[in-house]
Parts: structure tokens; C-alpha cells; sequence
């Protein structure tokens, strides 16, 4: 997400050869930074220049687009237009910073790799895409709100501030977004219905920019966007406190759900995260009102999650033997407070996820392929460990992500049993939760 489903559906077939994916892009260094794949073929032996979207063939020669094309074109090293390409990339690097984790270069080039990659998957127009493949080439809102917070996180506001106008206008009046979109804006209909989840990640998305840049500038702009989607979601809530039972991350139908009348965690989390959120970017805007209104509703929903979910120690669906999932993570640091039962929960899931490659299913008992490990979920665990101050376990799961890149140093969406990547390169949602690890290794991230 894009985690699993988010990026493309946890449904969709293997492929039968390998040849439908891509080990990155090749990009430029002007404007509107297109990216287009490498093949396989040509991957071979290639190389990205250093900090930059530009590929230094197998043969010498250099594969990028030039400034203003979507054409890639392959050219002599020596052509003037490989320095100004890799200037280029290299000065918008510079403008923000490159995370570490306070690890020095061991993970440098995985980040500004992860960076450049964000880059060429955002649009002119902020739409942020999952990846470039045929079913991923599309626009989640809750992949971008990682990507806006991951832009914010390295110093590049004008970025996030595109992706959340984008997101802004294509908002529904009633404060939702649809499953998807298009590279335009408009909504794909294909049947998918919208998720609930996506109002809490994108109200957190807003929160998590204006905490971190400190500025009220963009509030006014996007309060309308804030306000509607706060407002659906605290109306939306039951006489429990609960949101409806609504797809995921996972987009999985409800009814498919251990309990399928209730929410999931991957709802119930992101939906807390937001209406916190939303009520603290309510007191920056002076709206004592709607921040005192959100908050209530925040708290409503963290009742319900003690009642109906801690019982059973944080399951996916809160019945007794409900199977643990990664979305146990949206409810601690840095979605959320730290608290010692979730951290156990934490804990547990991590466990019962685990694969022998390293990484971990998207959940207990998975209905996907049984030996196919997640990197964007076991970039959340990594993620949750650095923000808790659990560093060796965070440095852990960064080490396993970077030794799991593609030949050309691209994080990809999944990681096959014997240890090869597998699914599309890159993964936007991977490539931001590692910056947001990196940078939480480094200083605290906020917490709403």
C-alpha cells in the first residue's frame, strides 16, 4: 500500500515468468520526473549513478529521460545531458535530507533510493502512485498519506503539499475518497468500495505535515478537506463507538472478516489516529468546537477498542481466537501512545507472522501464497520498533528490507521463499515507511 491489497489486491495471481516486473526505474533529472521501467534484459549488470534516477548500462552506456520527455533514451556516458540529469537529482536531494538512522552510510543509498523512487511515482498534479505496474498504477489515498508524511519527514514540503491537494480535490463532498484513483483524479470504478480507513490515514497525513513543518500556511487550504472527513467519520461511529465494518488495507469484503457486523483493526486504528488528529489540527486552527466535537469521538473509539479489542489482546477482529494481523501497529508509536498491552500485542504478531526468509505475512494464518513475505508490513513492525525505541529490532528489519532490494537497489512489494524479490519495484508504501523508520531511528517522530 498498497500493503498488500492497498498496492494492487491480495488476490492477484503470480506471475507465471518474471518478465512482468521491473527491478526500477529509469528516470531524469527535469521536471515532470517521469519514471519508466528498466527491463529485466537490460537490468542486467546496470546500475544506478549515484543519487540519481539515471542507469548506467552493463555496456557503459547510460539509459534516462531527459528533462521534460517520458521517453527514455539510451546515450554515451559522456553526453552532457547524463551530467545535467544527475545535477539535478543530486541538488533535489540536497534540498532536504537523506535518513540514516544514525547507522552512516549503511543505509543511505536504500534511502535516497527510496526517495528518488517516490519521486518519479508523484505525478505533476500530486497523484501519488503505488507503483508503475498495470494493477498498481493507480492512486490510493492511504498510500499517499505515507508518502506525504514520508516527503514531509525529508524535507521536501512542496512535494507533500501536492499530494495532499491532490487528495483534496478529489475528496467527495461527504468527506470520502474512493478505493483508487486514476492519474487524473478520477475515481477507478471497478467495483471496489470505498475504505474507511483511508479518511484516518489522511487526516493523520495532514496532522503529521503540519507537526513536522510547523507551519499554519496550508490549514486554510486544506480545513475544508480535514473538517468533511472528520466530520463523516465521527457520525459514522455506533453506539459502541465503532466505525462500520468496511475493507482495509487488506480490501477484503467485511463479510469475509471473523467478525464481519464489526470493524477490523486495520479500520478502527487508522480511523483513532485521524480523529486525533484532526481535533489537534482543529485547536492550531482556533476551532475550539470541532476540536472538542473530534475529540470526543477519538475518545468513544478508544473506549470501544479497550472493550471489544483488548480482551483478546488486539486481533484483526475482535472475537475470542481473533488471528493478529499488522495493523496491531496503527494503535502504537507513531500512530499512536505507547501502551504495554498493544506493545505485547505488538509483539505476538510479529511472531505468528514470521516466515523463514525474514520477513512476515500480512497475517496469522494468511490466505495468500504461505511463503511469500510482505515488505510493507515488515516495514511497519520495523517502523513501530524504531518509533518505540526498540533499535536493534528496528535495525533488524531495516537490514533485512535492504538485503532484499532488487539488482538495482529498488525495495519491492514482496520477497519470494528463497529470498528473491518478487511483485512490483518499487513499492511506494515500502519506500516510504523505510524513511519514516530511518528518520524515527534518528529523533522522535510526533505522535497524535
Amino acid at each position: 500500500m498498497a500493503a498488500l491489497v492497498a498496492t494492487g489486491g491480495a488476490n492477484v495471481p503470480e506471475p507465471s515468468s518474471p518478465g512482468w516486473a521491473s527491478p526500477g526505474l529509469v528516470g531524469g533529472g527535469g521536471w515532470p520526473f517521469t519514471g519508466v521501467p528498466l527491463s529485466p534484459e537490460q537490468a542486467e549488470g546496470a546500475a544506478y549513478l549515484p543519487d540519481s534516477s539515471v542507469v548506467r548500462l552493463a555496456d557503459g552506456r547510460v539509459r534516462l529521460i531527459p528533462t521534460g520527455g517520458d521517453t527514455p533514451v539510451t546515450v554515451d556516458a559522456a553526453d552532457p545531458r547524463v551530467a545535467r540529469a544527475v545535477r539535478s537529482d543530486t541538488a533535489w536531494l540536497s534540498k532536504g535530507t537523506v535518513p540514516t538512522g544514525g547507522k552512516g552510510q549503511t543505509y543511505r543509498d536504500m534511502a535516497a533510493r527510496a526517495l528518488l523512487d517516490l519521486r518519479l511515482l508523484t505525478r505533476p498534479n500530486g497523484a501519488s502512485l503505488a507503483s508503475w505496474y498495470t494493477k498498481w498504477r493507480y492512486c490510493w489515498p492511504r498510500d499517499s498519506a505515507f508518502t506525504v508524511a514520508a516527503f514531509t519527514v525529508t524535507g521536501h514540503p512542496s512535494e507533500a503539499r501536492r499530494v495532499l491537494r491532490f487528495l483534496a480535490r478529489t475528496q467527495s463532498d461527504g468527506g470520502m475518497w474512493a478505493a483508487r484513483y486514476n492519474t487524473d483524479g478520477t475515481a477507478v470504478a471497478d467495483g471496489r468500495a470505498p475504505q474507511l480507513d483511508s479518511l484516518g490515514w489522511v487526516l493523520w497525513a495532514a496532522w503529521f505535515y503540519r507537526a513536522e513543518t510547523g507551519s499554519s500556511d496550508d490549514l486554510p487550504d486544506l480545513w475544508p478537506m480535514v473538517r468533511r472527513a472528520a466530520d463523516h467519520l465521527a457520525r459514522s461511529l455506533d453506539a459502541e463507538g465503532l466505525p462500520p465494518a468496511s475493507s482495509d488495507y487488506w480490501e477484503r469484503d467485511p463479510l469475509r472478516e471473523q467478525d464481519p457486523r464489526r470493524p477490523t483493526l486495520g479500520v478502527v486504528g487508522p480511523v483513532l489516529a485521524g480523529l486525533r488528529s484532526a481535533a489537534d489540527l482543529a485547536r492550531a486552527r482556533g476551532d475550539a468546537a470541532k476540536a472538542a466535537e473530534w475529540q470526543r469521538a477519538a475518545q468513544r473509539v478508544s473506549a470501544a477498542v479497550a472493550r471489544q479489542f483488548a480482551p483478546y489482546d488486539y486481533p484483526r477482529s475482535p472475537v475470542p481466537g481473533g488471528l493478529m494481523d499488522t495493523s496491531v501497529t496503527f494503535l502504537a508509536p507513531p500512530f499512536a501512545p505507547a501502551d504495554p498491552g498493544v506493545a505485547g500485542a505488538v509483539q505476538d504478531a510479529a511472531r505468528k507472522q514470521a516466515l523463514p526468509n525474514g520477513g512476515v505475512l500480512p497475517g496469522e494464518r494468511w490466505s495468500g501464497t504461505p511463503d511469500v513475505a510482505w515488505t510493507p508490513e515488515t516495514a511497519l513492525f520495523g517502523l513501530n520498533a524504531a518509533a518505540a525505541g526498540r533499535t536493534d529490532e528496528a535495525v533488524g528489519r531495516l537490514g533485512w528490507l535492504a538485503a532484499h532490494r532488487t539488482s538495482l537497489g529498488v525495495l519491492p512489494e514482496k520477497v519470494g521463499p528463497a529470498g528473491r524479490p518478487a511483485g512490483p519495484a518499487p513499492l511506494g508504501w515500502t519506500a516510504s515507511l523505510v524513511l519514516l523508520s530511518l528518520s524515527a531511528l534518528e529523533r522522535p517522530l510526533p505522535i497524535p
